[in-house]
């Protein structure tokens, strides 16, 4: 497995750089939003990674950060969504602002994404809100995190987006009740990475 690469970043394209790594040149699919954030041509640059194996090629993707990286992987663990899906998906949201979506159901905002249909983002925010249910039972808490109608408090959208990026529920809401119940769920969503980074 390539963890990560780390190297000159010798050329970038639209969805694609090339990392030189001792000589070799490795091209790296990737988000339009980590693509912004690469350094100048020449510069020295790290990609998180994943190898996608399919019948006809072994494709690496990398991203900036491994929350985005996250999101990657759960998206293409969703049902007919292939990597072409997720990187469209991610070039246009934010980690937060996906796992925002996929917590309150705001599939209109995924289906802004090129080539994403409302059905197919429906379909995203199903599994994964099923998946999260999932995890939920196994871990033993008995009361949902996700919020519904009666109860979508910041904290409860800002935990429940920290559980989609794949932390789980009591160290998400051990930080998130920290914060100020003012925030903005996104403020709160970052705020809470940022202190679930340093733990």
């Amino acid at each position: 497995m390539i963890y990560s690469l780390r190297g000159r970043l010798a050329a970038v394209e639209p969805n694609l750089a090339v990392i030189e790594c001792a000589g070799v040149g490795y091209g790296v699919r990737t988000s339009a939003v980590t693509v912004s954030r690469l350094p100048a041509i020449g510069a020295e640059a790290m990609l998180y990674t994943h190898l996608h194996i399919s019948e006809n090629a072994l494709d690496l993707f990398g991203f900036y950060d491994q929350n985005e990286l996250s999101c990657f992987k759960m998206l293409i663990s969703v049902t007919r969504v292939g990597p072409k899906a997720a990187l469209s998906i991610l070039s246009g949201v934010t980690p937060e602002r996906f796992a925002l979506c996929v917590a309150s159901g705001d599939a209109k905002t995924i289906a802004k994404a090129p080539g994403i249909g409302l059905k197919t983002a429906q379909r995203i925010i199903l599994e994964l809100k099923d998946k999260m249910a999932k995890e939920q039972a196994v871990s033993g808490f008995g009361e949902s995190i996700l919020p519904d109608a009666a109860d979508a408090s910041n904290a409860g959208e800002a935990i429940a987006a920290l559980v989609v990026l794949g932390y789980a529920q009591s160290d998400a809401a051990s930080v998130i009740m920290k914060l100020d119940p003012a925030m903005s769920v996104e403020d709160m969503i970052k705020a809470g990475l940022r202190a679930l980074a340093m733990q």
